[in-house]
C-alpha cells in the first residue's frame, strides 16, 4: 500500500517535484510512504487496546493519521534541516506533504478493511494448573490449594488428591481462576468460600467441602482491600 501510494505521487510530480529526477523523487516518495504505512500500523495496534475507541474505526483512522503527519513532519523536516536543505519557511510544505500520505493511506486502509471487525484478542486457555490435576480429579472445580510440606492438598468438587509441587509455583499457575493466597500455606478460589469467621484479629474462611482455611495477617489487608474480608 505504502508502495503504490509513493509510486503515484512520483509519477505525478507531487509537491512540485516534477522537475526532479524520476528515480530521485520515487525512492523519496516510496520511502516516505512506507515509513508512515509502519508507523501508522504500529500506532493503531497501540489504540486498538482502548476501550472508549472500540468500534469506533474512523476515529481510531483520525488518530492514527494525525499522529502519522506530526511524527514524519518533524523526522523529514529535522533531517532535511540538518542536512542543511530546509529552512524554517519549509515547515508547511512539509506538513503538507506529511498530511496528504497520512490521509491516502488511512483512507485506503478503511477502504480496504472496513467491513472487517476488529480483531479480538485471542481467548485465555485454561489456567496451565489445572493439567495438572490426577486422572480421578479431572473436570473438578479446584477450591483451595494447601501446602503440605513438600506437596499440595487439593481441595476440589471431586475430593481431594495429593500432588508433589511448590506453592508459589502453584499460585502462578493458577492464574485466570479468581482467588488468592490467604497464608503461606493456602491458596482459596473465591467462589469456595462459603462463610468468614473473625476471632482474634484473625480470619478463617470456610470452603465448600468444609476446609478450614486461615487468614494470616500478611494477606488480610489485601483480602480487605478486594472485599473478602
Amino acid at each position: 500500500m505504502g508502495v503504490g501510494i509513493g509510486l503515484i505521487l512520483a509519477a505525478a510530480g507531487a509537491f512540485g517535484t516534477g522537475r526532479e529526477p524520476f528515480l530521485g523523487r520515487a525512492i523519496w516518495f516510496v520511502a516516505s510512504a512506507v515509513t508512515l504505512a509502519f508507523i501508522g500500523y504500529g500506532v493503531d495496534y497501540a489504540l486498538r487496546g482502548d476501550a472508549r475507541l472500540s468500534g469506533r474505526r474512523p476515529l481510531r483512522l483520525a488518530l492514527v493519521a494525525a499522529v502519522m503527519t506530526g511524527l514524519t513532519t518533524l523526522l523529514s523536516f529535522g533531517i532535511s534541516m540538518a542536512a542543511g536543505g530546509a529552512r524554517w519557511a519549509d515547515l508547511p510544505g512539509y506538513l503538507l506533504v506529511s498530511l496528504v500520505m497520512s490521509a491516502a493511506i488511512t483512507g485506503l486502509a478503511f477502504a480496504l478493511f472496513r467491513d472487517r471487525p476488529d480483531e479480538p484478542e485471542a481467548a485465555p486457555g485454561p489456567p496451565r494448573f489445572l493439567e495438572r490435576l490426577p486422572p480421578k480429579l479431572r473436570g473438578a472445580e479446584v477450591w483451595a490449594v494447601e501446602a503440605e510440606d513438600h506437596y499440595l492438598r487439593l481441595h476440589t468438587s471431586k475430593g481431594q488428591d495429593l500432588i508433589l509441587m511448590r506453592l508459589s509455583d502453584a499460585v502462578a499457575e493458577l492464574a485466570g481462576i479468581e482467588g488468592a493466597q490467604v497464608h503461606r500455606s493456602w491458596w482459596v478460589a473465591r467462589d469456595a468460600v462459603t462463610d468468614i469467621k473473625r476471632g482474634d484479629g484473625r480470619a478463617t474462611l470456610t470452603l465448600k467441602d468444609g476446609a478450614q482455611a486461615p487468614v494470616s495477617r500478611t494477606y488480610a489487608a489485601m483480602l480487605r482491600k478486594r472485599g473478602w474480608v
